[in-house]
């Protein structure tokens, strides 16, 4: 079964069973899902209300980015499980001769690079989302500021979260292997610490008001 057709309690207990997959990258992919259907609430509350009309703009972005991403992060909850689950394929195969350890070797790096970039793509669309909250929180429907507060916080543990499965594969890797992944992986990681936090204070304010 397919993890995005589970019901949540079904989901749950197969994240907490023994079994290694679902695992984080699966649960990142999973709270990128959840932060972006709580930023699509938002913007079509924003939207089909004349009193919020300062906020449309922000609210046509957020709905925008959260179209492409809304279906995106189911898919990758799935794929990341299958991801490790091929590494695990790979880890089995052969090694009686000098030929069979070449073709596992070559295995065990391939699956392990695409164990890493299902996550990095988790990691770019959460950037991507967190990017148009902060502006939604501002001038978005008032009512519904504290949800904005919940997608960035969704939103930014799935990108540190997914990092972290990207980093823990490419530690496996030969450097000249996911070379942009590993420059950028540091100053994405920061970059998302900054945006929370705009965000964040975005949204003390408008509640303070």
């Amino acid at each position: 079964m397919k993890w995005m057709d589970m019901t949540l309690r079904e989901f749950q207990l197969a994240l907490a069973s023994s079994d290694p997959t679902p695992g984080g990258g699966t649960a990142a992919a999973v709270a990128l899902g959840q932060a972006t259907a709580l930023t699509r609430m938002v913007a079509q509350l924003t939207l089909s209300k004349e009193k919020w009309q300062d906020g449309w703009s922000a609210a046509e972005k957020a709905e925008a980015v959260s179209q492409n991403t809304f279906e995106r992060a189911g898919e990758l909850a799935q794929l990341d499980s299958d991801a490790f689950d091929e590494v695990m394929a790979s880890f089995r195969m052969p090694k009686n001769n000098d030929n069979e350890v070449e073709n596992r070797r070559k295995s065990i790096r391939k699956a392990t690079l695409k164990a890493s970039e299902v996550p990095y793509e988790t990691v770019m669309l959460g950037m991507e989302l967190l990017s148009c909250l902060e502006e939604l929180a501002a001038a978005g429907n008032a009512n519904a500021v504290s949800d904005v507060g919940v997608a960035a916080l969704l939103a930014s543990a799935a990108v540190k979260g997914a990092l972290f499965n990207v980093e823990i594969n490419l530690q496996s890797l030969p450097e000249n292997m996911g070379v942009d992944m590993r420059q950028n992986a540091p100053r994405i990681r920061m970059q998302c610490s900054e945006v929370s936090r705009k965000i964040m204070n975005a949204v003390h304010d408008r509640m303070a008001q």
